[in-house]
């Protein structure tokens, strides 16, 4: 079983900078792509972020040139280094983690979220 861990989260002001961590755990496994999700009060989940385990980077179009993903593969954990803050940036973000098990078996894990609140 894969568990994530997220960190980081928390209160900002307009302009300013938060960076998350997530942490994949587990026994024999290996994560192919991870990334970062959102989803605001009453609006839907939305892709914010996706790294590969060879360091290809996805960006949702919003959130281009302000944030970077990045990947520690020898620690199974990603980062979302998120600068000039929006308050449309406010959301729960979550982590998730899609990857492969023994036997041919896939798993496809998410985070508890962590709440990011931009004040302006």
């Amino acid at each position: 079983q894969v568990q994530l861990v997220e960190s980081g989260g928390g209160l900002v002001q307009a302009a300013g900078s938060l960076r998350l961590s997530c942490a994949a755990s587990g026994s024999s496994f290996s994560v192919n792509v991870m990334g970062w999700y959102r989803q605001a009060p009453g609006k839907q989940r939305e892709l914010v972020a996706t790294i590969s385990g060879g360091g290809v980077t996805n960006y949702a179009d919003s959130v281009k040139g302000r944030f970077t993903i990045s990947r520690d593969n020898g620690k199974n954990t990603i980062y979302l280094q998120m600068n000039s803050l929006k308050p449309e940036d406010t959301a729960v973000y979550y982590c998730n983690a899609f990857g492969n098990l023994p036997f041919g078996k896939t798993f496809n894990v998410w985070g508890q979220g962590t709440q990011v609140t931009v004040s302006s």
